[in-house]
């Protein structure tokens, strides 16, 4: 089993005692996820009233926004099926609708231009209406803004995603998210309702400290967009397949698509944007996926570092921080971990020669006066393509379509073709990518 090393452990329960203390609240659960295991919680607080739950990894907070993130799944799933298409206008699942003009893309993505709400009072600690009563309350001017011209975080839009799950399966959103994600994934503690134990959530008086316990409401037709509640030992589940998705839940090239910027959230320092339902935050030179939370009393954490399948889920039982937030404090974590504990590189091993059609490929190449080194992956049977000088771009992969012909694979040639051009002799002389030619020589310009 996965465990951190004894100083980082203490450097995270540091980070939330911290946390808890100036942010002055109630109680806080974090949980480091490494290579699909929970293998730390840190807690901090306590139960508030008798009726609280003491803060640990099966205590139940609200997830709020985090549920958007699982929305957005069950979306994709349905994409992948054939059923819809992320470029459908939304009055083709919504027929009538008077903000129909908008995309499911643009409304995963709260690039739709889409006012925050709906009317009503659902926010304000009130029970939510149906989809009939949402749908109904629609009028034109619930698009603030033109589609894709900025970004405007939505929980409309996430409503309107609901009511097209709904349309398009005939089911209801929690039994989508049973059948599709929870029962697959083994999170069995990630409910609709607060089941006990559970903390209640407050809102703490700036004043005096006193606390101010909240109403536990159901959102109704807004659900899709903040209603679940879990606990850090399910949500951890949740994290790991972020990580490193299960094919039969959702196919590993949708979980990355969902990863890809929609549009930048900060136009100015571009450290935070968003995916397919999926928050993107730049810390230094990693990029995390994940997403925040809140409800009335609740605030919440998720974060994702892809590369080394590691990350963060945690929740407090109060509306805000004093200082801090728990987002921060979650991005806060998981950059400690990886600063202390880096991911080794995969160990080196000799390998086998490459097959003799392939061997005349290897070897040194050279496109623009650029070096480049053309070699062979024997496991992966792939050619990889680098350039030989500092700060070259992250290499390319190709794998083999057909005679003399690869498709390349990440880096800068990624989704190209390579075709190898022979001379009468049958000897590889050039390589053609993307009408490129790169030759044996750094002072020829062709075959």
């Amino acid at each position: 089993m996965t465990t951190l090393l004894p100083e980082t452990a203490r450097s995270v329960d540091a980070a939330v005692a911290r946390a808890q203390a100036t942010g002055q609240v109630p109680s806080i659960s974090l949980g480091v996820v490494r290579d699909g295991e929970l293998v730390h919680v840190a807690t901090a607080g306590g139960a508030a009233s008798p009726q609280d739950a003491r803060p640990g990894p099966d205590t139940r907070y609200r997830i709020g926004s985090i549920s958007k993130t699982m929305t957005a799944t069950l979306v994709l799933q349905l994409r992948d099926e054939g059923r819809l298409a992320l470029d459908d206008l939304l009055y083709r699942h919504l027929p009538g609708t008077p903000v129909g003009g908008v995309t499911l893309r643009q409304l995963l993505g709260h690039a739709a231009g889409l006012q925050r709400e709906p009317e009503g009072k659902w926010w304000e600690r009130h029970e939510g209406d149906d989809i009939d009563a949402l749908l109904a309350g629609l009028t034109p001017d619930k698009v603030a803004f033109p589609p894709h011209r900025t970004y405007h975080y939505s929980n409309l839009a996430y409503g309107l995603l609901g009511a097209v799950l709904r349309r398009v399966t005939g089911e209801d959103w929690t039994t989508l998210l049973t059948k599709r994600l929870f029962d697959p994934l083994g999170m069995r503690a990630t409910t609709y309702d607060a089941v006990e134990p559970f903390a209640r959530g407050y809102v703490v008086h700036p004043w005096s400290s006193t606390l101010r316990e909240e109403p536990r409401t159901d959102t109704g037709a807004m659900a899709p967009a903040g209603q679940l509640w879990s606990t850090v030992a399910d949500l951890a589940h949740w994290a790991a397949f972020l990580a490193a998705p299960r094919p039969e839940v959702l196919a590993a090239d949708t979980l990355a698509e969902m990863c890809a910027p929609v549009i930048i959230s900060d136009l100015e320092a571009w450290t935070s944007g968003h995916g397919l339902g999926l928050e993107l935050y730049r810390v230094g030179e990693r990029v995390y996926v994940g997403h925040g939370g809140s409800m009335p009393g609740y605030v919440a954490c998720l974060a994702v570092h892809r590369r080394s399948r590691t990350g963060v889920v945690g929740f407090a039982n109060a509306y805000s921080f004093r200082q801090g937030s728990i987002g921060a404090l979650g991005r806060e974590v998981l950059t400690d971990v990886l600063d202390r504990e880096p991911e080794l590189p995969a160990p080196w091993r000799p390998a086998g020669a490459p097959p003799p059609p392939l061997a005349p490929l290897t070897g040194r190449w050279w496109w623009m006066g650029i070096e480049h080194d053309l070699a062979w992956d024997e496991p992966a049977g792939e050619l990889v393509l680098s350039q030989l000088r500092a700060g070259a771009p992250k290499a390319t992969r190709f794998t083999p379509e057909g005679t003399d012909r690869w498709r390349g694979r990440g880096g800068p040639n990624d989704g190209e073709v390579l075709t190898v051009r022979r001379d009468e002799h049958g000897v590889p002389v050039a390589l053609e990518i993307a009408t490129f030619i790169y030759t044996r020589h750094p002072d020829r310009l062709g075959p």
